[in-house]
């Protein structure tokens, strides 16, 4: 499942709703909007993210984050190591062979080191 797919679960069943009721509101078929859900489609169309938040009520800021999610959740990651080390090839080699075995809360420590090492060098950026 991709975040964005996590997401439109949540928002789905926060109104009681089936993956049937919620395809015949987007204009989509059931099978569609459960391969949406579980990552086996790839982002959705910005059609298909309006029509999402329309039927769920969604604005301005959430629109924004919703539309950032289904950008970061496309199930096939392409990674470019051109121009890079070897050490950077062998690093994404070696990830993109053990991720799928990695159990969740290692990915979520890994994420959350590499979310905090972008935030510091933003703020290191900063020139007073």
């Amino acid at each position: 499942m991709t975040p964005f797919g996590e997401k439109l679960v949540s928002l789905r069943e926060q109104r009681g709703w089936n993956q049937k009721k919620t395809a015949e509101k987007l204009g989509v078929s059931a099978a569609f909007l459960s391969a949406l859900e579980n990552g086996q489609r790839g982002k959705p169309s910005r059609r298909l993210l309006h029509a999402i938040c329309q039927t769920f009520g969604i604005i301005w800021d959430e629109a924004d984050a919703l539309a950032e999610l289904a950008a970061a959740s496309h199930p096939v990651v392409k990674l470019n190591t051109r121009g890079l080390s070897a050490t950077h090839t062998r690093f994404a080699h070696a990830l993109a062979g053990k991720i799928a075995e990695m159990p969740e809360d290692q990915l979520r420590d890994w994420l959350d080191a590499l979310e905090d090492s972008v935030v510091n060098d933003e703020v290191s950026d900063i020139k007073p």
